[in-house]
């Protein structure tokens, strides 16, 4: 008898909140040029006819570099840049109309393709592709004139929007068209960014060779915020490139930017639909929030404390105690999961306070977010008056010192707090001065 049926429909049931959650979201994927020349190309069309299926809205902009690189060669026609950018004259734009075109004739392709027994089978997408990005000429820059590249001026968002509501993928190529009537190669950051920030989506995610962003010694950054991103030293400039934008959409109101490899093989599904991801996410604020607990959060805080209390590390506390004592709590949360919780009781009488039950999620330990809820009560008793905060611990003194912590007597404690004291845990006593 084999596990993998029950481990996939476990894994089945994970993924039910972030398809939830997903659903009627709107989502910008940008696929350089170089993604549709790797072996995985089909494979990430097959995952995104998977996202349309469960009612995400996507937008595809897709880009044509190496093949304009290839064309331009064959043509023997030499290539300029200047500041980063191919300076198109008009016999360069007729290879990159050629190579755009070619690229999004192989994406619809692959959209369009429903064989019998493969994951596109019934999927019966609909691709809409047209005159969607209204562009300016980058003109004459420090002498250099740009010729027919050019710039974002606007995207029509009543007319993506409208295809989006139809269900219709709508298909951005890497040129912009202008009122009168000219066509101009534009950059595939530019047209991502600009179209995820006009039409309010959800997410931009870019799709890199690399798995994600990677700092200076090679660490894989997991998650960042925009603040964050803009102090990260990343050597690779391609990588340097998409870290910008995913800066850019956020700064331009996208909560959150993702980076993925396009080698990976079901690298977006994890992306979307684990805890963990699978690349770099960028966000306009703290992935993880810390807010209020409520009633509402008494089974995931009882989910994450009882291994605890079974150790015996913690203080059993029944459910009833738990809801009569919620509004002490203070939770971390990650895609509305608990991750993390503390508890502050205040003794005013004594202007002191207990901090308790400070647990992290046996997944999420070592990020520094017991230090993070520690740091939050610490400001809320303050903001109550409070000048000193305790800690009762049979097993965490440690980390307790490391935190500011000094080890004092049973006797320092308030006359409730030792009335209550337990002489089996014979619990340790630790004080701080805020």
């Amino acid at each position: 008898m084999t596990t993998s049926g029950p481990a996939n429909i476990r894994w089945l049931r994970n993924t039910a909140p972030y398809i939830n959650a997903h659903r009627g979201k709107t989502f910008v994927l940008m696929l350089g040029g170089e993604v549709a020349q790797h072996e995985n190309f089909a494979n990430i069309f097959q995952d995104i006819a998977l996202l349309n299926s469960l009612g995400v809205r996507l937008v595809l902009v897709h880009g044509s570099r190496p093949q304009i690189a290839q064309r331009l060669e064959r043509a023997a026609l030499a290539t300029s840049f200047h500041d980063g950018m191919r300076i198109t004259d008009t016999a360069t734009l007729e290879h990159v109309k050629d190579a755009a075109g070619s690229v999004r004739a192989q994406v619809e392709a692959l959209l369009s393709m429903g064989l019998p027994n493969s994951p596109m089978q019934g999927s019966r997408i609909r691709v809409c592709s047209g005159n969607f990005v209204i562009a300016r000429p980058i003109g004459v820059v420090g002498g250099v004139d740009f010729h027919h590249t050019g710039k974002v001026r606007r995207i029509d968002v009543a007319g993506i929007r409208r295809q989006l509501e139809e269900g219709s993928i709508v298909l951005l190529s890497p040129l912009g068209y202008s009122p009168t009537g000219e066509i101009f190669s534009l950059g595939l950051e530019d047209i991502a960014v600009q179209c995820a920030s006009a039409i309010g989506a959800d997410k931009l995610i870019m799709f890199s060779e690399n798995e994600g962003i990677c700092d200076a010694t090679g660490r894989l950054i997991r998650q960042c915020t925009v603040g964050e991103a803009a102090a990260l030293e990343v050597p690779d400039p391609d990588q340097a490139t998409l870290l910008h934008a995913a800066r850019a959409a956020c700064a331009a109101g996208v909560p959150r930017s993702h980076i993925i490899s396009y080698g990976n093989d079901c690298a977006l599904l994890q992306e979307l639909f684990t805890h963990d991801g699978s690349g770099t996410l960028v966000a306009n604020d703290n992935y993880e929030q810390a807010r209020e607990a409520n009633i509402d959060d008494v089974g995931g805080i009882l989910e994450l404390i009882q291994p605890l209390e079974q150790q015996g590390v913690l203080v059993k506390r029944s459910r009833e105690l738990l809801e009569t004592e919620i509004k002490q709590f203070r939770l971390l949360e990650r895609d509305r999961r608990i991750i993390a919780c503390a508890a502050l009781y205040p003794f005013p009488e004594e202007g002191c306070g207990e901090i308790a039950c400070i647990v992290s999620h046996p997944d999420y330990r070592g990020g520094q977010r017991g230090q993070r809820l520690l740091k939050e009560l610490e400001l809320e008793a303050r903001r109550q008056g409070l000048d000193r905060v305790f800690v009762l611990t049979t097993q965490t003194a440690h980390w307790f010192i490391e935190q500011g912590f000094v080890e004092s007597s049973r006797d320092d404690l308030p006359d409730r707090k030792q009335s209550l004291y337990n002489l089996q845990r014979n619990s340790k006593v630790f004080f701080k001065t805020l």
